[in-house]
């Protein structure tokens, strides 16, 4: 084989790998098809072309992890013109795959410089992997990365994240792969051996961490109280098109679902009522709420406007409290300079503001956490929440008119923020995934995707801290710590 043919084969290996990690995550969630992937990318790394390896690998598991970028087409509804609709759903899907690319290959660099083959290699570039996740998840352009890989098909390799978070998650994926590439560049039964020791630690800790028994030995915190009788909340789906939502015809179809379920809550014993972006800016209740509403909207502080949940007290028809959504979409909701250019994102509402990073919602019932949309992917905020006494998890979203796989993903990362947490997580969305997580990161209800309906959930409060509240990112900075030291000891 000639040196070019050697060199075209290792690129194109590098892109198939890629491919099928990006497929290996939610929805199909099949990590054990991720490790071999990640082992080849140890291997290439380490190669002449390991920095165009690692981008073309960071490429492929990209564009198809994030296939459900180009169903935005059209966005004639917004102003954008039909023709150039489908090429700017395509640019910034590609776009997304080249920054994806980009990361990886600094990766791969990093690892070729610092020789592949050393342990000390293995634990530094593990723990950066994860911990670049847990910064990346704060800014605009994350969506989901190696941490929510194990769901739904490894829920034990996913309990992890209740003693080291996502970023932990991720860095031990990263070491499996590292492993399984050590194991198979030279067989050895020893080597083998401690490969299969260290899959059965892993999955036995994740394991123990997120059954309940895990989750009562938790840390509890000094004068905490005696657990409460479960709320029960009436999570309201309404299915409306985001084409047609802003619709005069819809907006009233929205105010009629929201009275219908005013009505519905007091009888059927709920006490809080959850719809998913039922109010327009300034748009009041359409009675007294006959309980406490926390519902989805937008609202105008100054000059800006923000998308946030509102609280509205029983009796109400204003909202009282809210929390507004600190982490907005680029292009989607904010565009720097917007303004100059009079032209304000791709939201039908216009331009969007992100407000304070305080994800806790104080209420008389207990405080809760809040993620809007995306913020879901940001562990370290509903982690604060919870030190900060969040009793239980509420994530809204609008996942249309994107199709199942990303409802699918948004639902892997509710279940690792409820383990993160150990809270309870309630999820409504326009059109799912409307359902409820235990803090054990089970799926204990759910409605049925795409039609409208309500759902009455019963969620339990929480006081407790679970190790990944304690420590926080400590156990990626020890990774971080011992692959310095074992470089020191030239290991």
């Amino acid at each position: 084989m000639t040196m070019g043919n050697d060199r075209r084969l290792r690129l194109l290996l590098a892109l198939a790998a890629g491919t099928l990690a990006g497929l290996s995550l939610p929805p199909l969630g099949w990590p054990w098809l991720l490790w071999p992937c990640l082992g080849l990318l140890w291997a290439l790394a380490g190669s002449p072309q390991g920095v165009a390896c690692g981008g073309l690998w960071g490429l492929g598991a990209v564009l198809i992890s994030h296939r459900w970028l180009p169903a935005l087409h059209p966005l004639d509804w917004v102003g954008v013109p039909l023709p150039l609709s489908l090429p700017l759903c395509l640019l910034l899907w590609l776009l997304c795959a080249a920054l994806g690319g980009a990361l990886v290959a600094a990766w791969a660099a990093l690892v070729r410089r610092l020789d592949p083959g050393r342990l000390s290699t293995a634990l530094l570039a593990a723990g950066l992997w994860g911990g670049s996740e847990v910064l990346l998840a704060k800014g605009p352009l994350f969506w989901i990365g190696l941490g929510a890989s194990p769901l739904p098909g490894d829920p034990w390799l996913a309990g992890l994240a209740a003693l080291v978070g996502a970023g932990g998650v991720a860095a031990v994926q990263v070491l499996l792969g590292w492993g399984v590439w050590r194991v198979a560049r030279s067989w050895q039964w020893r080597g083998g051996l401690l490969l299969l020791m260290a899959l059965v630690l892993v999955h036995g800790a994740g394991g123990a961490a997120r059954e309940p028994e895990a989750a009562q030995a938790a840390q509890i915190q000094p004068g905490d109280p005696t657990p409460s009788v479960p709320e029960k909340v009436l999570v309201v789906q309404p299915a409306i098109p985001t084409r047609e939502k802003f619709l005069p015809a819809q907006q009233e179809r929205l105010l009629r679902l929201l009275a219908s379920a005013m009505a519905e809550a007091r009888p059927s014993g709920a006490t809080v009522l959850l719809p998913e972006g039922a109010l327009a800016l300034g748009q009041p209740l359409p009675g007294p709420a006959p309980v406490e509403v926390l519902s989805g909207g937008f609202r105008r502080s100054g000059a800006s406007v923000h998308s946030a949940v509102l609280r509205f007290s029983p009796q109400a028809t204003l909202p009282s409290s809210w929390v507004d959504k600190h982490r907005v979409v680029p292009l989607g909701e904010w565009v720097p300079l917007a303004p100059l250019f009079r032209w304000s994102g791709l939201s039908a509402v216009g331009g969007i503001e992100g407000g304070a990073p305080s994800r806790l919602l104080p209420r008389p019932g207990g405080a809760i956490g809040v993620a809007i949309c995306y913020e879901i992917a940001d562990g370290q905020a509903l982690a604060e929440a919870s030190r900060r006494g969040a009793r239980w998890l509420l994530a809204t979203a609008n996942l249309d008119p994107y199709p199942l796989a990303l409802q699918s993903q948004f639902q892997a990362l509710a279940q690792i923020r409820a383990l993160e947490n150990g809270r309870w997580l309630v999820s409504a969305a326009n059109t799912g995934p409307s359902l409820l997580v235990d803090s054990s990161g089970r799926v204990a209800a759910a409605l049925p995707p795409g039609r409208p309906d309500t759902g009455l959930f019963s969620v339990p409060a929480s006081w407790r801290l679970t190790p990944y509240l304690v420590a926080g990112e400590v156990p990626l900075l020890v990774l971080i710590a011992a692959g310095g030291v074992l470089r020191a000891a030239k290991r």
